[in-house]
């Protein structure tokens, strides 16, 4: 389920769980604007070596990491489960001038191209995890041989206990998880605690630290 930004973004036409595009909906919809409207730190500083292609942003949200790396000459594809979000982003990408291919489905559901991105940049993302580790598999499969697997997330979160408010860190999955799928296939370039860039303002601005793992598919 792609689009351009012509058209803007086939919010009725999402592929996933019901429960997750509500949730993610009605946590966008509480606020006229949730992210800071700037891309990523880590991202930033982890693109700037790579040489544009094509790109997947995972949970693009509302279109920040996305409209940056067109703007950089990425032919970028973006997926996300909230329709709210969405249609914020595509307003964004409208007003930069800037194509986006968007994707209304959660990520093991959007049936993408295997091995065809070059650069698979997830960004804090809320993948739930499932026993046959579909996430982290399909985060793996989306990268092309020779591309890069940028998961950035934040620190300490994954030892978190549950908390009062629903949140069990155990049912997301993190950047170990999915550096321990990796094989011979695979060759870790980044995998490391750092302080966090982190844009001013916006949810989550309060976490200091990044947990970064890039990793590039040999073949």
């Amino acid at each position: 389920m792609t689009d351009n930004i012509a058209a803007g973004p086939h919010t009725d036409g999402y592929l996933g769980d019901p429960a997750v595009r509500a949730e993610w909906d009605d946590r966008y919809a509480d606020r006229q604007q949730l992210w800071s409207g700037r891309p990523n730190g880590a991202l930033v500083a982890e693109v700037a070596g790579l040489t544009p292609g094509r790109v997947l942003d995972v949970g693009c949200g509302e279109g920040a990491d996305a409209v940056w790396l067109a703007r950089g000459g990425w032919d970028v594809t973006a997926l996300e489960v909230s329709g709210v979000a969405l249609e914020r982003a595509a307003g964004h990408a409208r007003d930069a001038g800037v194509a986006i291919h968007w994707v209304h489905a959660t990520l093991t559901e959007a049936a993408l191209p295997p091995a065809s991105f070059d650069l698979v940049s997830a960004q804090y993302p809320a993948l739930l995890r499932t026993p046959d580790a579909a996430a982290e598999r399909a985060l793996l499969a989306a990268v092309a041989p020779g591309g890069v697997l940028l998961l950035v997330h934040h620190a300490g979160m994954d030892t978190q206990h549950a908390d009062d408010g629903g949140f069990d860190p155990a049912d997301y999955v993190w950047p170990s998880m999915v550096a321990d799928l990796l094989d011979d296939d695979w060759e870790i370039e980044v995998d490391e605690q750092r302080p966090r860039v982190a844009p001013d303002g916006g949810a989550g601005a309060h976490h200091t630290d990044d947990l970064v793992l890039r990793v590039r598919r040999l073949r």
